[in-house]
């Protein structure tokens, strides 16, 4: 197939060649990619770790002073023209730290070594460096991404194009999103680089809860041609214990029954403890699996592996501390018993052994089990409500919202002045594209989808009320704007 055009209309390219995409990003699941080429000896590998790297910057409606006609533009824009503002100073540092691996992996290959790390830079940070004029970040990521010296230690993550936390995300949009991403990727880098891109990372590590929309979350991951998804190991839950993964180093399958009885499941690789830079910055995941032995899984000894994300670039010590301390620990874990794995190299080796994806330990999302301690799955729709309601009034603490890495933070209550317009934008996008059945590729569809995928950005419900919600509210009265004017009802 042709190379995709990156930019279609000043916009990104997020729509358009679904059925390629789609195409792609399923066909190459059935092959091994990743276990061949990485020299990895597995079988005296007595346990891994596996480090991802976060990269998210939104798009603000901040390009001008006038916030109803001023031009979209990255934060990371708007930081590097504001530099006297706050912590804005540390904007070029940002921009190193999303161009750094592009340096890092192909130095320490060149010294012999085995480098391994997982990207995860979300749509709009990818189109904010290109508007920016930021080609040598794009240059660098293609280079470590496309040239097959360097290829076989990185692996990319897919998510949410706009960073949307799918708790609270209409599952339709969400399912845009995941593909907008593909599409974008596939635009950037080429299709043989989709290819590889088989583990999803959702954004602020939210998991839905409720059974319907965690089915339609997992479905949506499968069909997209995902193979497995990072979760955080506060947000699952053991049907048979009603604990926490007793064993999270090893891979487990998340498994999500909604209210009609239908069933989807992916393998779920496990994130432990909370949201810590320092985590990822001091390569603590490394010295963990320092003191683990080999598990028993399937009947097979299995080492564990060790799996943190973290922001790639905020606070000190990713911006100072990451750099010398991931280069100091690939070069003592290359060779080692304790080598430094990506997550699909690792499940390729492990399914090479003989272990059965239908034999890893089950999960499903927090609070699942005292909704199905009161009905079945097939008792539909309106009974969940019913049973949703009197748990929530029997334990405040109880919940629908989701679980993340920031169990402190709700993405729903106190965000009603966001979510209405968000819900709006999105129902209007349903009614006047996606039921009509307007082509993906009309310059319509992808202008409404660009705004749409835009105003869920988590951002504008993470900082609190004030100019974060203005930004959210303000791109949602545009998405409503350009629907209205661009698709009217028809007699309108």
């Amino acid at each position: 197939m042709d190379q995709l055009p990156e930019y279609i209309d000043e916009l990104p390219n997020i729509s358009g060649h679904e059925a390629e995409v789609a195409r792609v990003a399923t066909a190459a699941r059935a092959r091994p990619l990743f276990a061949a080429p990485g020299g990895i000896d597995f079988p005296r590998v007595r346990a891994a770790t596996a480090i991802a790297l976060h990269q998210h910057q939104p798009l603000i409606p901040a390009g001008g002073s006038d916030l109803r006609s001023a031009a979209i533009i990255s934060n990371l824009q708007y930081m590097m023209e504001h530099q006297d503002i706050g912590d804005n100073h540390n904007a070029p540092v940002f921009v190193w730290c999303y161009k750094r691996m592009g340096e890092f992996i192909p130095q320490l290959i060149g010294e012999g070594h085995a480098p391994r790390c997982m990207l995860e830079y979300s749509g709009t940070l990818l189109h904010g460096l290109r508007r920016m004029g930021e080609h040598g970040v794009i240059e660098a990521l293609r280079t470590i991404t496309c040239n097959p010296d360097y290829s076989p230690a990185v692996e990319w993550l897919g998510m949410p194009w706009g960073h949307a936390v799918a708790p609270s995300t209409p599952v339709q949009d969400y399912r845009l999103h995941v593909r907008a991403f593909q599409h974008h990727f596939a635009a950037l880098f080429g299709w043989e680089a989709l290819e590889r891109v088989r583990g999803f990372s959702p954004s602020e590590m939210a998991l839905p809860n409720h059974p319907d929309v965690a089915y339609e979350f997992v479905k949506t991951l499968v069909d997209c041609g995902y193979q497995w998804v990072l979760v955080q190991e506060h947000t699952v839950i053991e049907p048979e214990t009603g604990g926490h993964p007793r064993q999270p180093h090893l891979p487990h399958r998340l498994v999500c029954t909604n209210s009609k009885g239908e069933q989807a499941s992916i393998i779920a690789i496990v994130k432990t403890q909370g949201s810590d830079t320092k985590l990822v910055a001091q390569m603590q995941p490394w010295y963990e699996a320092q003191g683990l032995a080999p598990l028993t899984l399937d009947g097979h000894e299995v080492p564990p592996l060790v799996t943190q994300i973290a922001d790639g670039e905020n606070g000190g010590v990713m911006m100072n501390e990451f750099p010398p301390k991931f280069i100091e620990v690939v070069r003592a874990a290359s060779g080692s018993d304790t080598p430094l794995m990506n997550v699909s190299e690792y499940l390729e080796h492990l399914f090479a052994l003989g272990v059965r994806e239908s034999a890893l330990p089950e999960v499903q999302p927090l609070f699942q089990d005292r909704i199905w301690a009161r009905m079945q799955p097939g008792d539909g729709p309106q009974r969940l409500a019913e049973v949703i309601d009197t748990l929530k009034r029997e334990d405040d603490r109880f919940h629908m919202d989701g679980g993340s890495w920031t169990s402190d933070l709700s993405w729903v209550a106190g965000y009603d002045n966001v979510l209405g317009p968000m819900e709006a934008a999105s129902a209007l996008f349903n009614e006047r594209v996606l039921v009509p059945g307007v082509d993906s590729d009309d310059p319509r569809y992808r202008n409404a989808l660009f705004h749409l995928l835009c105003s869920q950005t988590s951002c504008y419900r993470y900082w609190g009320q004030g100019e974060w919600t203005d930004y959210g509210r303000e791109i949602c009265r545009r998405a409503m704007a350009i629907i209205e004017h661009d698709l009217p009802r028809p007699g309108g």
